[in-house]
Parts: structure tokens; C-alpha cells; sequence
């Protein structure tokens, strides 16, 4: 598959942290992790409540959302995804979408932890990762990021890798409104963490249009 879809050989090693392609053998057991929680039932982090969803709808919606990423790749928008492993073990995903990549050089992370795994630090890490990939290897200016102003832990990972607040905006959350904290990350900004080893960089360039 690598050798026809790039994204799907790309990972990315930061310590204990590494990014790994969400293959099609991944999706169960991200399925599973998501439904053992992801927040507490009175909050909702996403402005897409996907985790509302019954069990039985989410575990068929959640492959499809994957699949779907892959079908709709293109140069124009694309959405690149890691399964997220500390120590070895399976704990969330990280990811970055973008659109007119080649002459915005932006895009903006979105990620999810398992609940268990809250509050050790791997939220941080695992964004320094994929931040540090996005600079250093696909050519980034800045990098954007979003969340909901009750939401502390999200924003305190932003404050930690050197994001500053870029404005506010009101939007439906559940059937309620909320406000949104729009965040930047420049490269001069950046606060990096563990020094990391990149597989399947230059193929991943090509895939996007970049020049090597």
C-alpha cells in the first residue's frame, strides 16, 4: 500500500512517543479505545460529537471516516492521521488537515487521547511530534489549532509547545453555543520536545508535490 498511498509509510518516533500509519489492522483496536472514553459524558471536546454516537454506529462510522480521508486525498485538501503508541501501547490518535497546502504551508492538528492515558504528559508529546515533523520535513510555516475555552488541558498542550491565541469564535457545540479559541504555532515559537526519527519522509514529500 505504501507504494501506492505514501501517507501509510510515513512514522514518526519521538522518545517514547511514536506516530504510526492507522492501516486498516489499527482501526479495531482505535475503535475500542475510543469507546472505553475519551472525556467525561458532561463535556464534550469536539465540535463534531462523534463519541455521542451509540456504540454499534460508531464502530461502523469510525473505519469509514479513515477510509474516507484516503479516498478524498488530494492536493487540494488532505488530512493525514497517526495512531499514537507510548511505550509500545495504543493510546489515541494525532493528526493535521490542510487545504492548498503547496501555497498556505498551513494546516491544523486535531487529536484525541484515551481517557486512561490523560494527565501524563503524552498530549503534549505526541503534538510536539507531529509539529516537528510538519516544520522540518513537509515545509510548514505555521501550524493552526482550535479548542473550546473550557476546555484547560487542550489549551494549557497548545501553551506548552508555544501556540499564541489568534482570536475567538461562537459555534454550535451539542445544541448549545461555545466559544472556540483559534491558536498559531510559527517554527520560531516552537517549543520541541524529544528529538525525532522520521521513516518515509521523502516519499511523503513527492505525494504532496514537494520538491526534495
Amino acid at each position: 500500500m505504501t507504494d501506492v498511498f505514501a501517507p501509510l509509510g510515513v512514522r514518526v518516533d519521538a522518545g517514547p512517543v511514536s506516530l504510526v500509519p492507522i492501516t486498516d489492522d489499527v482501526l479495531p483496536a482505535l475503535v475500542d479505545l475510543a469507546l472505553a472514553g475519551i472525556h467525561d459524558a458532561g463535556f464534550m471536546p469536539f465540535a463534531m460529537p462523534w463519541t455521542d454516537a451509540p456504540e454499534e454506529e460508531l464502530r461502523a462510522a469510525y473505519p469509514k471516516y479513515h477510509w474516507g480521508n484516503r479516498a478524498r486525498w488530494s492536493a487540494d485538501a488532505w488530512t493525514l492521521e497517526f495512531a499514537v503508541e507510548f511505550n509500545g501501547n495504543l493510546v489515541g490518535v494525532q493528526g493535521i488537515s490542510t487545504s492548498n497546502y503547496l501555497v498556505t504551508r498551513t494546516g491544523e492538528t486535531g487529536s484525541w487521547l484515551g481517557q486512561e492515558h490523560h494527565g501524563r504528559g503524552i498530549g503534549t508529546r505526541m503534538r510536539q511530534a507531529m509539529c516537528a515533523f510538519m516544520f522540518d520535513y513537509a515545509g510548514a510555516a505555521e501550524i493552526t489549532s482550535t479548542a473550546f475555552i473550557d476546555n484547560p488541558n487542550s489549551l494549557a498542550v497548545s501553551r506548552k509547545v508555544g501556540y499564541r491565541a489568534d482570536g475567538e469564535v461562537r459555534v454550535k457545540r451539542r445544541d448549545e453555543m461555545a466559544i472556540s479559541k483559534r491558536l498559531v504555532l510559527t517554527p520560531d515559537a516552537f517549543v520541541r520536545g524529544e528529538p525525532i526519527t522520521v521513516t518515509g519522509a521523502e516519499a511523503f514529500r513527492a505525494y504532496i508535490g514537494l520538491e526534495n
